[in-house]
């Protein structure tokens, strides 16, 4: 089971790749990442998705430096113990220092690659459709996709 943040899934929704978590038990989104993604009206959520709601002191807290989705996200996976799918590089931070384990979309496409679900060249395939179509990647982690994965 994970949490995700909004953009890896806006991110694989426009590849037409969402059932790509299907390889998780169940995904967890919550209602502030939901409604980020109900204004983008063309993204339909697999049944594996499940929408939930964490309003506690940590989110409150985030909310000084991060958007909601990200706060209520990262809140949510502190309290459950869960890993969280994140790519913005602020949420990352925070995430670290907060110790919970986390992945972004290149980690997702490792782990892809690892469990025999994508070969290396599909992965990149997808990366290279994702940041064509305005994923944000640096250089050397794209090297480090290329080299480590």
């Amino acid at each position: 089971m994970i949490v995700s943040d909004a953009t890896s899934l806006i991110v694989l929704s426009n590849l037409q790749k969402l059932e790509l978590l299907e390889i998780f038990e169940k995904v967890y989104i919550v209602q502030n990442v939901y409604d980020e993604l109900e204004a983008k009206k063309e993204i339909k959520l697999p049944p594996f998705f499940e929408v939930v709601e964490c309003k506690n002191d940590l989110y409150f807290d985030l909310l000084y430096i991060l958007d909601a989705g990200e706060s209520e996200a990262i809140a949510f996976a502190k309290k459950e113990g869960l890993p969280l799918l994140i790519d913005e590089k602020k949420g990352r931070r925070v995430v670290k220092d907060l110790r919970i384990a986390h992945f972004g979309l290149v980690g997702l496409f490792c782990l892809l690659i690892k469990k025999g679900l994508l070969t290396k060249q599909e992965a990149l395939q997808l990366l290279d459709q994702a940041i064509l179509k305005g994923f944000r990647i640096s250089l050397k982690l794209y090297q480090d996709f290329i080299d480590k994965c």
